[in-house]
């Protein structure tokens, strides 16, 4: 089952493999913030910014997610050589 980043109803971003690549790619985008509770004060844990939540998704016609996973890691790995 594909994964994907939403914001209320609306899908923010592409279906993804697994519910982990759709982590990497919001803390890559910057949407992860470290949220602690009372509970948690010692270890805080990542949580995603502005309510958006990660969720299965229906695939749109011809859309590979193991294709948007690569795109994505390429793009992340050309962004670090540029701010090298």
């Amino acid at each position: 089952m594909p994964y994907a980043l939403f914001s209320n109803d609306a899908q923010l971003s592409k279906a993804y493999p697994t519910e982990a690549d759709v982590w990497k790619f919001a803390r890559q985008s910057g949407l992860v913030v470290d949220a602690a509770t009372e509970q948690d004060k010692a270890a805080p844990r990542p949580v995603l910014d502005n309510d958006y939540e990660i969720r299965p998704c229906p695939l749109e016609p011809q859309e590979d997610p193991a294709r948007n996973q690569a795109e994505a890691e390429r793009e992340a790995e050309m962004e670090f050589q540029v701010n090298q």
